[in-house]
């Protein structure tokens, strides 16, 4: 019985162990770029596109480049080695994930993309200007319970 209990306790510690190492990282916060330097390991980092830096990609190698600027204002080169994702000319913020490369790039694995909200500031949904009244023709408001 001793030995199981042994048995059991050194799986359990092992698991966890594991399931720390594993998904330590992702737990982490958002990182600056300098930040992301000198810890030297994986991070995510938040910023705006920089739209007036060259953003490219090359189908051959199947690579995006683009230049961002953390919440510091640091910017630096993101390399992704993917297609540009969608609604990236709208994106409000960025998230990469990755790390650093000795070139001072950033290697990014993934990339989120912030797009502004169809919210305004007061919480409420934003009105379609366009959807006004139903033009002639269209279906009538009834009022329900009337006649009985």
């Amino acid at each position: 019985m001793r030995l199981k209990t042994l048995a059991g306790l050194a799986f359990v510690a092992v698991f966890g162990f594991f399931v720390v190492t594993s998904f330590g990282s992702q737990l982490s916060g958002y990182e600056t770029f300098t930040e992301a330097t000198e810890s030297g390991r994986r991070a995510h980092v938040v910023g705006e596109w920089l739209e007036a830096e060259p953003s490219r990609y090359d189908p051959d190698r199947n690579v995006f480049t683009f230049v961002m600027a953390d919440e510091d204002g640091t910017a630096r080169r993101v390399v992704y080695a993917n297609p540009k994702p969608a609604s990236f000319e709208d994106a409000e913020q960025v998230v990469v994930e990755g790390q650093m490369t000795a070139a001072g790039d950033f290697e990014a694995e993934h990339i989120l993309v912030k797009c502004p909200s169809k919210y305004n500031e007061g919480g409420e949904f934003q009105a379609d200007p366009t959807a006004g009244t139903p033009a002639a023709g269209g279906p009538a408001t009834v009022a329900l319970g009337a006649g009985r």
